[in-house]
């Protein structure tokens, strides 16, 4: 959860270094025109500006904090001259002032600092040698006269009209939140959710902010609800600390939270008596933003829309069971012969035996590891129901996913998002049970990450009369989102299972495959001998020295022996984003090894990452306005300052990010392990280092090498590798699918509610 910036002792940090506060000389004061901002953060506000002060011949730095700031303003600055030993004479202010330029220079400078898009350096010339000192009441309230400007039409007039507009109304956020101690970052997403009226409806309601802006916690909206008056023991404030809770656990993957558990979290969280926090229960309950379930003497409080999810996959699957598939008369005997020539491929007992109940039951789920058929087996199942009329509908969780799945079965895939004709803006799905989709037989490959809300809006989707084939490796990790679909699908007694065993003589001679196999039988790999591999395993002790090989590794040493290319090829996965050894850390490194600034090319700094064209980023949150999903990776094509505008290519498709909205990417030459679920890449490089231990499991490791088709390679610690295949536990997580799953097909409900 973040923290506002303004946390206590920050407000007197740039001051903070003399020792005697009686020997600090009187506050003096100091105006000019700021010629350049040399730096800002939007999360702290701090800010070093170039400013050019009269009677002073040189630019005077000036070092504060302000909400926001721009080129051209004017500043008044109380505070003191500090010498610095790497940075020399500065002017550190205890208070900022800006306000808007009034002179022609500064009007020029600051409408060309790329403050308003639509004007870059050439227009903010041309508009002030046109209009002068007026131009920024003209742009105001006469905004047709820009027309006048040669280059400038209706279409430029209006963009540069709402712009200003807009610049206008996220300022004054960033004041607001700047003046309640919080970091402006967000300020253009809360904008853009609230519309004009965002700072009276943060001021009203401001425990929204948690709820709906992505990356403000509660703790920052708490903050603000002080400030603005409301009392500690409110019952609003009490609502929106157990509201968030259960969000919160959504995020580590439950559908649901034991009451004495978020009882005793919301204590922690609030400093509430129990019985002001029984009574927010009684009313969320009452206005339906949470629900109390009791099952076994057991209370469980859901998000309204997970206890719905939950309940549709048990009741749908029900349904599914209860009746044998619809397809038309096949000679199985014959057509398995006619597939297998075709496809060259004879099935394996296990693959047969798989066969055999695809064809007896409506809902079939196939598992096993690498290299086990998994694909022949769907390959040859589908060739025999098309041929036989079968409508078929293939999907994925991500685009990747859905790719490698057409590629392998020569069938048309999608995403799941895609295939339920996913609307932008909304997020909701055009396909439903009154819009169902048009198939016979619906196959969802890699179900180990499909979450509970998605898999309940694809069985909403899935005509009464179809069949379902789930396909995955339940050795996997589970979903990012809540709950775990696959395993409760197979460990529930009641869906019928196929699995895949015999790992293909082809299979069997990769290391990786072979490897895979082995750590899910809990075995360390066995050790090369330097012959040609492709699996690797490079020992280094110190996680610095990890570091160093991981980059040499994607940097030199892969592209010059294999002939990969180390953007689009080679992809680092990583336990953690913190550490060392985290994607945070790595990413920053690969980034200047393998995309360095180059000579007059820009970069733009924000959320705490640079951005460069030619940048591997990926999409960190499911985004259905420009139809880009989490997992997502693209390559930056354009960085636009004139239009305040990021372009990314995902997958032949070009989308734009405005500057504000740069929070929904993240730098891609590392990833986290969960990220890179669905994926596949030629090859993956992994750090392994006691320092990850809290998250070293034999299904993080293995998931991350089964991402590999051509090359993995571990570097780091042997013990480290050892530890995590020993570590099968598997992770927490409460939901009660299993025993509706039971209940709904006539099983006695079991009180196995965590899975373990």
């Amino acid at each position: 959860m973040k923290k506002g910036w303004f946390s206590k002792g920050s407000a007197t940090s740039f001051s903070g270094r003399s020792p005697v506060a009686a020997s600090l000389p009187s506050p003096e004061s100091l105006s000019g025109l700021i010629e350049r901002v040399t730096f800002f953060s939007e999360e702290t506000g701090f800010c070093v500006l170039k400013v050019k002060v009269a009677g002073r011949r040189d630019l005077v730095p000036v070092v504060g904090s302000l909400p926001s700031v721009a080129a051209g303003e004017w500043v008044t600055a109380r505070g003191r001259w500090v010498r610095e030993r790497e940075h020399g004479l500065q002017f550190r202010a205890e208070s900022l002032r800006t306000s808007p330029p009034t002179t022609v220079e500064g009007i020029e400078r600051y409408l060309g600092s790329g403050m308003v898009k639509g004007i870059g350096p050439v227009y903010a010339k041309k508009l002030v040698e046109r209009f002068g000192e007026k131009i920024l009441e003209i742009i105001e309230k006469e905004s047709a006269r820009l027309e006048e400007v040669d280059g400038i039409g209706p279409t430029r007039r209006g963009r540069i009209k709402e712009a200003w507009n807009e610049q206008k109304a996220v300022r004054e956020i960033m004041l607001f939140l700047h003046s309640h101690g919080v970091g402006t970052s967000r300020a253009l997403r809360i904008y853009k959710t609230y519309g004009p009226e965002a700072v009276e409806t943060v001021r009203a309601q401001p425990y929204r902010l948690a709820r709906e802006i992505p990356g403000i916690g509660f703790q920052t909206a708490d903050q603000i609800a002080q400030r603005v008056g409301i009392a500690s023991d409110s019952l609003d404030r009490a609502c929106a600390g157990l509201a968030h809770l259960l969000l919160e656990a959504t995020e580590s993957g439950h559908c649901a939270l034991p009451l004495p558990l978020l009882l005793e979290g919301a204590e922690k969280l609030l400093e509430l008596p129990e019985a002001r926090l029984r009574e927010a229960l009684g009313r969320s309950a009452a206005q339906g933003e949470l629900v109390l379930e009791e099952r076994e003497g057991e209370t469980w409080a859901f998000l309204p829309y997970l206890q719905r999810a939950e309940q549709r996959i048990a009741e749908r699957i029900a349904s599914l069971l209860s009746a044998p598939p619809g397809y038309p008369p096949i000679d199985w005997t014959k057509a398995l012969a006619w597939a297998q020539e075709r496809t060259g491929k004879a099935l394996s007992a296990s693959q047969q035996a798989a066969l055999q109940r695809a064809r007896e039951s409506r809902m079939l789920v196939v598992t096993g590891g690498p290299g086990v058929g998994k694909t022949t087996f769907l390959r040859t199942l589908l060739l025999i129901l098309a041929a036989k009329g079968v409508r078929l509908l293939l999907c994925a969780p991500t685009g990747r996913a859905a790719k490698r799945l057409a590629e392998a079965t020569g069938r048309e895939a999608k995403t799941i998002h895609r295939l339920l004709e996913v609307q932008p803006g909304t997020g909701r799905f055009a396909r439903d049970e009154h819009r169902p989709l048009e198939c016979d037989l619906l196959v969802v490959d890699e179900c180990s990450m499909v979450d509970i809300p998605l898999f309940a809006h694809l069985l909403r989707a899935l005509p009464r009369e179809a069949g379902l084939l789930v396909v995955g490796d339940a050795d996997q990790l589970p979903s990012v989102g809540p709950g775990m679909v696959l395993r409760d699908l197979i460990g529930s007694g009641v869906v019928p299972v196929a699995e895949l065993t015999e790992v293909f003589r082809q299979a069997a001679g990769s290391r990786i495959i072979a490897t895979a196999h082995r750590m899910r039988q809990g075995l360390l790999p066995e050790r090369s001998h330097g012959e040609e591999s492709d699996f690797y395993f490079v020992l280094r002790e110190e996680p610095e020295r990890i570091a160093e090989v991981v980059v040499e590794m994607v940097r030199s040493r892969i592209p010059k022996k294999f002939g990969l290319d180390p953007l689009r090829d080679i992809q680092v996965l990583c336990p953690m984003n913190r550490g060392s050894l985290g994607v945070f850390a790595l990413n920053a490194r690969l980034q200047e090894e393998l995309n360095p600034l180059r000579p007059g090319e820009g970069e733009i700094e924000r959320f705490g990452w640079r951005f460069r064209r030619r940048d591997k980023v990926l999409q960190t949150k499911n985004n259905y306005q420009k139809e880009v999903f989490n997992g997502d990776i693209g390559e930056v094509v354009g960085i636009d300052a004139e239009e305040q505008l990021v372009r990314v290519r995902f997958e032949g498709r070009e989308v734009g990010y405005e500057f504000g909205e740069l929070d929904d990417l993240a730098p891609a030459y590392a990833v986290t392990i969960h990220k890179s679920q669905g994926s596949e890449f030629p090859a993956v490089v992994v750090p392994l280092a006691m320092q990850q231990y809290l998250l070293l499991q034999r299904n993080l490791v293995y998931t991350a090498l089964t991402r590999a088709r051509r090359l993995a390679v571990l570097v780091g610690q042997w013990r480290a590798l050892a530890a995590a295949i020993q570590n099968d536990r598997i992770e927490r997580r409460f939901s009660r699918l299993l025993p509706r799953l039971r209940k709904a097909c006539g099983l006695r409900e079991t009180s196995s509610l965590v899975k373990e």
